[in-house]
């Protein structure tokens, strides 16, 4: 397996990471961060398990990306004032490619509050942006263990398997992701994909 600072060979066409592959809501602008979060603490239970029932069986992608939103934009629900400001800045210097303010602001969120799973996945978005493959894995394994439905954790950890040449782990892992949230055209592509190449099939 590749160090956390390496790189795999992936062959002249692989693609580079992109924020869009573990399926984070990076808000517009700092402002818009703040405006979609009340601070009231995490979001009842009993509402994100009706929500993910309802994303369950959605009837089509539109209807399953407006349902992952609010779950979404729930996820973003820390509590913490602070924590909200905190997010919403690492969330624009992600968006403007400045990755190592992004890290430094998401080190001080996972450090103040440590079960706010989202944190953790942002922060291994931004790893993972910078190639940093073993420490993001880490922290989508703690953003799993806080929240094993994280289809975005999921994503990005089978993108990640697929990139360390794990195909079957990675076939599994995305199926995870999509039985989750079927709206994962990406997610449903590769799979389609790592299952054309486990049969001897052209892609």
């Amino acid at each position: 397996m590749a160090t956390a600072q390496t790189e795999p060979d992936l062959g002249p066409d692989a693609e580079e990471p992109s924020v869009n592959d573990l399926e984070t809501l990076i808000p517009e602008n700092e402002n818009s961060g703040a405006a979609v979060v009340d601070n009231d603490g995490p979001p009842p239970a009993s509402e994100l398990e009706d929500l993910f029932a309802s994303l369950g069986r959605a009837e089509n992608d539109k209807i399953a990306d407006g349902i992952a939103r609010r779950i979404q934009i729930l996820w973003l629900e820390s509590g913490s004032d602070t924590v909200d400001l905190l997010m919403a800045r690492a969330g624009a210097a992600l968006k403007g490619d400045d990755l190592p303010l992004a890290l430094d602001l998401l080190d001080v969120v996972v450090t103040l509050e440590p079960d706010f799973a989202e944190g953790w996945n942002r922060r291994a978005t931004v790893f993972y942006m910078q190639k940093d493959f073993g420490r993001s894995l880490a922290d989508i394994e703690r953003t799993l263990a806080l929240e094993p439905r994280h289809w975005g954790a999921l994503s990005g950890l089978a993108i990640i398997q697929r990139r360390l040449g794990q195909e079957k782990r990675a076939l599994s892992t995305f199926k995870q992701a999509v039985e989750i949230h079927p709206g994962l055209k990406n997610a449903r592509e590769s799979i389609e994909s790592l299952e054309k190449a486990a049969a001897g099939e052209p892609i």
